[in-house]
């Protein structure tokens, strides 16, 4: 049964993470989660995949993205990474049926991406399925160890279940990814959700937030 529980904060995990790189060059582990792009014109060079113009009007917000993803899939390029991406356009939009699909299109495509992991273990968090979450989260950890954020919402699903000692070792390997500021913020929240957890734990079966 999924376990229901108000967090105590806001901007509870990480979020969803598209893949950007372009199939190719671009290395998988950057995820710039506060850099605004100048605006500018796009021009599609001719060398440029369908994966690659999808992902170009999805950097900027184009409403567009999601059909040139589409036709990403239909002629077969990046098609895990076009399902992946598509499904973070489906989840903006609130349809939460349709980017599970999209994810779990990703992993019959490639069942190692630990994108499309990660952001399945997001949409389950977001649903209050705390087991589905945890596992699609330690799988994306498994294939992609480097990402801090997967270790962050580890340490918070955790948390909520109320295991400590999994709860520090998770939070101890996102503390060696981020700077020392980050990982200040990271424990303060994690502790503030252990005792909110904790102090919920006999009610939290059944009943909503």
């Amino acid at each position: 049964m999924a376990q229901i529980l108000k967090l105590p904060f806001q901007a509870s995990k990480l979020g969803y993470k598209r893949v950007k790189r372009r199939c190719k060059a671009v290395d998988p582990n950057q995820l710039d989660l506060f850099h605004s792009a100048p605006a500018q014109i796009l021009k599609f060079d001719s060398d440029l995949s369908p994966f690659e113009q999808a992902l170009l009007f999805d950097e900027r917000g184009d409403q567009r993205a999601a059909e040139l993803y589409t036709q990403a899939i239909e002629k077969d390029d990046c098609v895990a990474d076009s399902f992946c991406n598509l499904g973070i356009i489906q989840t903006q939009q609130g349809n939460n049926l349709k980017a599970f699909d999209c994810f779990t299109s990703a992993l019959k495509h490639n069942p190692r991406h630990s994108e499309a992991h990660y952001n399945l273990g997001n949409l389950y968090f977001d649903q209050n399925d705390f087991r589905l979450a945890q596992l699609h989260f330690e799988m994306a950890a498994e294939f992609d160890p480097n990402f801090a954020n997967t270790f962050f919402n580890l340490a918070l699903v955790h948390a909520i279940n109320c295991d400590s000692a999994a709860t520090f070792r998770s939070l101890a390997q996102y503390q060696k990814l981020v700077s020392e500021p980050e990982a200040r913020a990271a424990a303060e929240l994690i502790d503030n959700l252990r005792l909110t957890a904790a102090a919920a734990r006999p009610a939290r079966f059944g009943n909503t937030p």
